[in-house]
């Protein structure tokens, strides 16, 4: 029997794990249960050491000392007060009116709040649960199809968990130990391409069926002016002035903040990007507000109706995920702007009562919690399955996968597909993700070219989750003559037995200490590949490494012998073709 738990101990934990949920107890508890009882069924089957679990509580505190998980609160409130105080049901009578002269212009309009409500929300209940309330109603009382209907509301709503700041993104920055911003900043294009998809599919829908998705009738448009024109025309108008004014901006932005700032490099895309549709957003804004004030009438009732409406959702969101792309502030810092963001619109609405704030209070805490419990559940799970060296099993299982690196991301794909089913993504997260993770690292790096960079470690600091009593994620230099430059953080690539090496050794080299953070002895060099290479003035080395991450530790090669800082310009210059 001991023999035959040996060697199936993987796949029994697996089943263990699988009877827990179907019995149907909170996911926490039966990923922490299995951990528990397989940890014990293990160590009296001589398989792991009667200590085993004695770094299991330092597991747990390292997660409650994990800093980038405080975001969850902030993003939660902040999404809760926007969604309780109004906002969805003006953004979608408004945006609704905008397209609704077109055929499917109400299914347009909800899929376009919903990718607004996913980006100031970030939770899934609470964007299906707005948009069907307030949107399903009324497409169904002009005639929509009942299957367009509710699948645009649907797909709408999930898209919460792909556009920035989605819950479920802080959730796998701390599972895979990428940087919430890195996260953001991959999961943007993506959004915006789903986003896109499901406006190209309403459209061909409403020209090949046009009666699944019929234009609002004449007597629905409310916003018309006294002539009785529709006030399209000046909203156009308005959105070519500020789309001038945004390109405008986009042509000096890298010399302004060169004689502003002093500094030297080009501005990086995403901070043009965001500072144009900033300039935009707050031209049109005063614009909107200087019409009203000075009565000049200039803009129809339309024109104004949607400035007011969409421009401070959108300029929260430019504060919110510009500070955090332009590195001015941390993913924290940017939930902790946006619940105060969100709690001066509420109030400026004049929508803020006791009420509303104690049931924000109470969704955030509740939600909170969730999250937390279930990764404390799965901090267990994996620590015996991690001690079972599970992720050679799961490795071993896709050894005869045809296809390498691309059918290994197809069948994860189908794999998260089907556990959606039943699960929620959450789950997923925390069940999932830690199981494939360090497969991942070793199979994918064949879809990441980059030519290596040899750099020297010159800060350390502790992981988060199961590797919170090891030393993980570090801080990377190059030289530049006689001095060391820091230009990347890594946090994954190397094996347990590696970084516990390495722990030792930044315990017996530390130079001095800032917090969490030790400053070490230049002494270990390792090989650093990434997926790009831009530039970057945020980056006190002028340049930006896209999802780095150590090959190898170079144990073969001295400090002198490491990149320098004219290399990575040279790189810079090759990937820009």
């Amino acid at each position: 029997m001991t023999q035959f738990i040996a060697q199936n101990f993987v796949p029994l934990m697996f089943s263990g794990l699988l009877f827990f949920l179907l019995t149907g107890i909170p996911v926490a508890f039966g990923l922490a249960a299995t951990g528990l009882l397989f940890g014990y069924i293990g160590i009296e089957a001589g398989l792991f050491g009667s200590n085993m679990f004695q770094a299991l509580p330092l597991r747990v505190l390292g997660i409650m000392q994990n800093d980038t998980l405080l975001a969850i609160p902030f993003f939660t409130f902040m999404g809760i007060i926007l969604e309780r105080s109004g906002m969805a049901e003006d953004l979608l009578e408004t945006v609704g009116q905008v397209f609704g002269p077109m055929r499917g212009g109400l299914a347009v309009a909800v899929i376009l709040v919903g990718a607004l409500l996913a980006a100031t929300t970030g939770v899934v209940a609470a964007a299906v649960i707005s948009m069907g309330l307030i949107s399903l109603p009324i497409m169904l009382r002009y005639g929509y199809n009942r299957t367009i209907a509710t699948g645009t509301i649907t797909a709408s709503g999930t898209l919460a968990q792909a556009i920035p700041p989605s819950l479920v993104l802080i959730v796998l920055a701390a599972q895979l130990g990428r940087s919430v911003g890195d996260m953001y900043a991959g999961a943007l294009v993506p959004g915006l391409l789903l986003v896109g998809l499901y406006l190209t599919f309403v459209m061909a829908v409403a020209l090949f069926k046009p009666t699944w998705a019929p234009a609002l009738p004449p007597e629905a448009r409310i916003y018309r002016e006294d002539n009785g024109a529709s006030g399209h025309r000046s909203l156009l108008v308005l959105l070519l002035i500020v789309g001038a004014a945004g390109w405008a901006w986009a042509q000096v932005h890298s010399d302004l903040m060169k004689s502003w700032t002093g500094r030297s490099n080009e501005a990086a895309g995403d901070e043009i990007v965001i500072m144009s549709m900033t300039i935009s957003s707050f031209l049109a804004l005063g614009i909107a507000i200087a019409d009203r004030v000075l009565k000049l009438n200039l803009l129809s009732r339309l024109a104004r109706q949607v400035t007011f409406v969409l421009i401070p959702p959108l300029v929260l969101i430019f504060l919110v995920l510009g500070t955090i792309f332009l590195g001015i502030a941390t993913p924290t810092e940017g939930g902790a702007m946006g619940a105060v963001g969100a709690l001066s619109m509420a109030i400026a609405r004049r929508r803020l009562g006791f009420k509303l704030m104690k049931q924000a209070l109470d969704s955030t805490a509740r939600l909170s919690t969730f999250v937390l419990f279930i990764l404390i559940g799965s901090t267990v799970f994996s620590f015996t399955f991690n001690a079972a060296d599970g992720h050679i099993w799961v490795e071993h299982l896709f050894d005869a996968l045809p296809g390498g690196a691309l059918g290994f991301l197809i069948i994860v794909n189908l794999l998260v597909f089907l556990l959606g089913m039943f699960i929620d993504f959450f789950e997923i997260a925390f069940i999932v993700i830690p199981i494939l993770a360090p497969v991942a690292e070793k199979i994918l790096p064949e879809l990441l070219p980059g030519a290596p960079v040899d750099a020297v470690m010159i800060y350390a600091q502790a992981g988060h989750g199961r590797r919170a009593n090891l030393f993980t994620d570090f801080t990377f230099a190059v030289r530049q003559g006689n001095e060391l430059v820091p230009f990347t953080k890594a946090y994954s690539g190397l094996t347990d037995a590696e970084f516990a090496e390495i722990t030792r050794w930044v315990g017996k080299n530390t130079l001095e200490r800032f917090g969490p953070v030790r400053r070490v002895k230049p002494e270990l060099v390792f090989e650093i590949a990434f997926e790009g290479i831009q530039e970057s003035p945020r980056h006190k080395s002028g340049i930006a490494l896209r999802f780095p991450r150590m090959a190898r530790w170079r144990r073969d090669k001295p400090v002198d012998e490491i990149d320098t800082i004219e290399s990575l310009r040279d790189l810079l210059k090759v990937a820009r073709g």
